[in-house]
């Protein structure tokens, strides 16, 4: 929007958004994404294109260079700000995040497995005609 002002028309001023610490975007496949903030084109032939997709309006990465869709972290031109750009064209992020749900899960399977062993423990006790003091517990 264009608002009059004394000496002729000035735009208003864009805001910032803002700066807070910006984490990579990957995938869903671990691959590098190009639409990731974080994600730079060394060509400077990055842009980013409003399409419709399945009926849908999507930000596309386009390639000015050579104009078709930035394939991402495959590119030679590819680079990342944050180092995480590995040459297989995988993001680090991703994987240290797919290890971290990995151990999570790890972890919650030895719970549940103590806790069967613990009920399993409690019955034969109750068989035999020991009762469990909360106390204790």
């Amino acid at each position: 929007m264009v608002y009059p002002r004394r000496g002729g028309w000035r735009r208003p001023a864009r805001r910032r958004r803002e700066a807070g610490p910006r984490k990579p975007m990957p995938l869903p496949d671990g691959k590098c994404n190009p639409l990731c903030p974080m994600f730079r084109c060394l060509n400077s032939s990055l842009v980013s294109v409003k399409r419709v997709v399945h009926g849908r309006v999507q930000r596309v990465p386009m390639c000015r260079w050579i104009g078709d869709q930035c394939i991402g972290g495959t590119c030679q031109y590819a680079s990342c700000t944050a180092k995480a750009l590995l040459p297989d064209g995988s993001c680090l992020y991703a994987r240290e995040k797919g290890r971290r749900e990995e151990a999570e899960e790890q972890i919650e399977s030895e719970l549940m497995r103590e806790e069967q062993e613990m009920s399993r423990i409690e019955r034969m006790m109750k068989k035999r005609g020991y009762s469990i003091d909360d106390d204790l517990i």
